[in-house]
Parts: structure tokens; C-alpha cells; sequence
């Protein structure tokens, strides 16, 4: 949205194509808030270099300075677009703390920020006019001679492709959070951007980075938002224990993510985690109790409700089981600041691109920062770029091929094996072999378990053979977006042999600045195996230190 208002306020030709309402987009479940250094006494640099340290070194230092350079003025252009941001008794902005920040920076509407902007942003759209194409599917980005030249969308009220012709195409999907089971990420989380990106010929980097929220929520995977804990709330183990004072003696709950994550793995490994409600002892308690009740509804309402409606627990009065579960996608499309990738005219920013200012593990309150002011960024440049080229021709035959792809899977027998059960395999794969704890076989028999996934794929059958939104149809696009996903993940994360931020391997436990202070990048080819390439950390200011809370 932040990318095409700003493409329509340069005078371009905008179309926003969204395969759901733009209001249902992901985003509507950011809870926490959005970091920003407005306070007296905080600076850009301070929080460039907290999301530094909270990459692992792996940041790229010019994008995350210049993140942290645009972040004040980005929050306040929030503000004034009319995002209700929480104010303090004087009236004044007033921010909440967060994990990883050497200071209270992050910008918050309740426990509902995400949703708050996203509305907010809807209507910024409404008012400047944007032609949007709601619950359209995109199947295929078309190149013309190495530019990015449209793409072909499935209509899902009709069924019906549609080539669009674009001079410049920006991608803002978002993650590919449900390749994991369970996720925070909602249904629609499926990689799509990244997979369509990919196999157009954009390589994708550091997607071995993969976080895990400390505190979600055992029977659905929910988040429970990090300003829990930065207003107060503490995790203990089923000994009662506060047991992140062993683990970040310094910060404490409000260690970065995945310090927080392996801890609380580490504990209930242990055997002293407590019950979470389906028969085991996999989690640990988030303890509100000693916080006003007023004050938790006030500012936490939406997890007050979320813990009552799904694990019957009043955080007012009783603790809250909780456990890691995949929530982000620090990995993507390799962009430039700018948001383009190596294909002139396509563009990305969000979540679904690699900029890369999140490194190794993602800063709380980092992404919706990212999206505005990279979405901006992309928005600005490719409107830049349009105006510089002309529309090149392309043929009908593209949306041919989407056409004879949707009929070939449509023609299938109705009675093989579903969409869903493929995709709960892959899933749960995903989470065994590559979650919080990684080894090298381990990851290899999830990678010859999604190969035998991929030969599934290609026989499931889609069961609706109608054409009036079909969702059949658009699962079997979603799941084939989703092993691609998957497979460039498992790639990486066999390929980086050392520990660094979300990426832990339990075979090489340390961090090794002198082979590994490199992105790892994934490149598609349709006739072999993918692409491994290198890229150097861009470093400005700050070298690698040893990495404590």
C-alpha cells in the first residue's frame, strides 16, 4: 500500500493487485508496534546499531543506517495520515519497550498496530484513487528481454487469465510463514512473491534465516505479542523460575527473539516446561499476573482476548502457556535500497524482499519500519523507472500457459490425495528439521522429504472442478509456491555451516565471523539443480562483536 500511494503521488499509472482484500492482508496481525528513535535522548545511530547487533552482524550496515535514518519521519507521516498512535499523560507520542532495544523506541496502538495502519493506508489508497484488483491470483510474471514486462492474474470471480502489461512490477507478498506448521503467519503466508521472483530469475538470499517468536500460543500457533513483556510480563519455567536471568542476565525477557527462543526450547528440553494443554509439557508460561488488570486490557487487550478464546486462560489472573513457533521470514528477493532486484523493473519491499536489514534475526517492531520505508523507497524509484521506458510487447501465449497449466491440474481425477494433507506434511517437516534447532542430517531428510513432496505435488488433484472461485485451484498454486519456499530455505541451511542469529546448528554451535560474515544466495534454474552464490556483508560502522544480552 505504502508503494503505491507513494507511485500515485509521482504521477504513475497505479494498479494494486491483492489475491485477498487489501484489509485482510497479513499485516492486520502485527500486534506490538513500530520502532522509531523520536525520543528525547535516543538517535538513529542507536538504533541502527541495536538492529545490528539484533542481525548478528549479518545486517547490511547501509540499509539498516538508512532504515534508522528514515524511521522518525516515517512514524510521524503515520501519524499525521491519521494511524492513532498511543499517547502518554502529556499528550505526547509515547513508546513502549521492546526486545533487543537499548531503549523504549517502539510506537504502538494497542496490541492492534498493525491492523491500525493497515487501515489507515486503505483508505490513503481510496482517497488517492488507486485502481485496485482485489482477490485476483498472480500466476506468472512475464520477462521481455530481461525486463520485467507484466504478469498474468487469475481472476477469482471468474476464473478467467488476465495478462497485465506493466513497465514496472513492485512485489510486496509478504512471507512464506505457513511452509512451517504451526505458524503465527496466516493462511495466506505462502511464499508466493518469492517463488514467482524466483523462477523469473531473481535470486533469493539469507533464507536460512527463519525466526521463531518466543511466545505463541501451543494449539494454533497465535501470536502473543513482545509488548507483553516490554510492559512487564515475565517468562517462567514450571519451576516458577524467571529463567531468562540465566540466559541474558542483562535484558532479560527482552533479549532479541531468538536468544529468547532457544531459551525457552532449552528449558523445556530440559524437562521443565509446563503443560500446553494437548497432552505435553511443551511450553512455558508468559506471567501477566502481577499487572494491573486495567493496564493489560488498556494495552494488551488483543491477546487478553486471544488467550481467553483459545487457550481458556485470563492473563489477568493465571499464566499463559506459550512456545517458539516460526513467525518471520528474514530472507527474500535480493534487493537494493531502492527495492530492485537484478531483473530491470521488478521491484520488491516487505517481507517477501532481502534488503537486508534484519541479518541473521529481526528486530521487534523492525517490520512494519521495513515495509513503509522500503515500500516508500520501491514506490518512488519504480515510478521513476516507468516514466523512463516504454511498454514492451508481449504475447497472449502467456496467459496460454497459465491457461494449459490450470486445465492439466483440473483434469486430474478427483480422488488422489489432497492439497491440504501435502501441505501439513511439508509443514510439519519443516518445523522437526528446521526450526530452532538445526543439524546437517536432520535437514537433509527434510530436503529428500520435500523432494518426495514435490513428486506428490505433481500428481494431487484439485477436487472443485468449477471455475467461480475455485480456492482448490488457488491452494495448488499456493502449495507449488510454498515448496519452492522451502527448498531454497533447506538449501541454505545446509549450506551455512555455522551458528548466526535464527540460524542455529547444533553441529557447528559457534559463530564463524572469518568463513561465514557472507549472504548466501539461491538462484533458480529450470533445467538443474538451484544456484549457490556469495555476497559480502556490507559493514559501515560497526564491526562483529561477541553478541550478549
Amino acid at each position: 500500500m505504502r508503494a503505491a500511494l507513494e507511485a500515485k503521488r509521482r504521477h504513475a499509472d497505479v494498479a494494486l493487485i491483492s489475491k485477498v482484500h487489501p484489509v485482510r492482508s497479513h499485516s492486520v496481525a502485527a500486534q506490538g508496534g513500530i520502532n522509531a528513535p523520536l525520543s528525547a535522548g535516543d538517535s538513529w545511530e542507536s538504533h541502527a546499531f541495536d538492529t545490528v547487533k539484533g542481525s548478528d552482524y549479518l545486517g547490511d550496515q547501509d540499509a539498516i543506517e538508512f532504515l534508522s535514518r528514515e524511521a522518525a519521519q516515517a512514524v510521524v507521516d503515520l501519524e499525521n495520515m491519521g494511524v492513532a498512535f498511543h499517547r502518554g499523560p502529556e499528550g505526547k507520542l509515547a513508546p513502549r519497550n521492546f526486545g533487543g532495544a537499548s531503549q523504549a523506541r517502539t510506537y504502538f496502538v494497542g496490541a492492534i498496530t498493525g491492523h491500525a495502519i493497515l487501515h489507515v493506508m486503505f483508505e490513503q489508497l481510496l482517497k488517492a484513487g488507486v485502481k485496485i484488483y482485489e482477490e485476483w491470483f498472480v500466476t506468472h510474471l512475464a520477462i521481455e528481454g530481461g525486463f520485467a514486462a507484466g504478469l498474468v492474474a487469475q481472476e477469482m470471480l471468474t476464473g478467467k487469465f488476465h495478462l497485465i502489461r506493466a513497465k514496472a512490477i513492485i512485489l510486496c507478498t509478504g512471507g512464506c510463514g505457513r511452509v512451517y506448521e504451526p505458524s503465527t503467519n496466516a493462511l495466506i503466508c505462502t511464499g508466493d512473491g518469492m517463488s514467482l521472483a524466483w523462477r523469473a530469475g531473481a535470486p533469493l538470499m539469507d533464507m536460512e534465516m527463519v525466526q521463531y517468536h518466543p511466545t505463541t500460543l501451543a494449539n494454533n500457533g497465535a501470536l502473543m505479542t513482545e509488548g507483553a513483556r516490554g510492559d512487564g510480563a515475565q517468562l517462567r519455567n514450571a519451576l516458577g523460575d524467571r529463567f531468562m536471568i540465566k540466559y541474558a542476565p542483562n535484558k532479560i525477557d527482552l533479549a532479541s527473539r531468538d536468544v529468547v527462543s532457544r531459551a525457552a526450547q532449552t528449558e523445556i528440553d530440559a524437562g521443565r516446561g509446563v503443560d500446553d494443554g494437548l497432552g505435553g509439557k511443551t511450553c512455558v508460561y508468559l506471567d501477566c499476573t502481577h499487572l494491573d488488570r486495567d493496564f493489560i486490557l488498556e494495552r494488551l487487550g488483543e491477546i487478553y482476548e486471544l488467550a481467553l478464546q483459545f487457550a481458556n486462560v485470563d492473563i489477568t489472573r493465571q499464566p499463559c502457556p506459550v512456545r517458539p513457533g516460526m513467525h518471520y521470514q528474514m530472507g527474500g528477493i535480493k534487493t537494493d535500497l531502492d527495492g530492485a532486484t537484478r531483473i530491470p523493473g521488478l521491484y520488491a519491499a516487505g517481507e517477501c524482499a532481502c534488503v537486508s536489514v534484519h541479518g541473521g534475526n529481526r528486530l521487534g517492531a523492525n517490520s512494519l519500519l521495513d515495509t513503509v520505508i522500503f515500500g516508500h523507497r520501491a514506490g518512488a524509484h519504480a515510478a521513476e523507472f516507468a516514466r523512463q521506458v516504454d511498454f514492451r510487447p508481449l504475447s497472449e501465449g502467456v496467459v496460454m500457459e497459465s491457461e494449459r497449466r490450470a486445465q492439466a491440474v483440473l483434469s486430474r481425477p478427483a480422488n488422489g490425495e489432497s492439497i491440504a494433507k501435502i501441505r501439513l506434511d511439508l509443514g510439519r517437516t519443516m518445523h522437526q528439521h528446521a526450526g530452532v534447532w538445526r543439524e546437517v542430517k536432520g535437514l537433509q531428510t527434510a530436503l529428500n522429504t520435500l523432494y518426495t513432496l514435490k513428486e506428490r505435488y505433481q500428481k494431487a488433484p484439485v477436487q472443485d472442478k468449477g471455475k467461480v472461485f475455485n480456492t482448490n485451484l488457488v491452494f495448488h498454486w499456493e502449495l507449488g509456491y510454498m515448496l519452492d519456499s522451502a527448498e531454497t530455505i533447506l538449501l541454505s541451511a545446509i549450506h551455512r555451516t555455522e551458528s548466526r542469529g535464527a540460524h542455529y546448528r547444533t553441529d557447528y554451535p559457534e559463530r564463524d565471523d572469518q568463513r561465514w560474515l557472507k549472504h548466501i544466495l539461491v538462484g533458480y534454474r529450470p533445467d538443474g539443480a538451484p544456484t549457490i552464490e556469495y555476497l559480502p556483508v556490507t559493514l559501515t560502522r560497526w564491526k562483529p562483536e561477541p553478541r550478549v544480552y
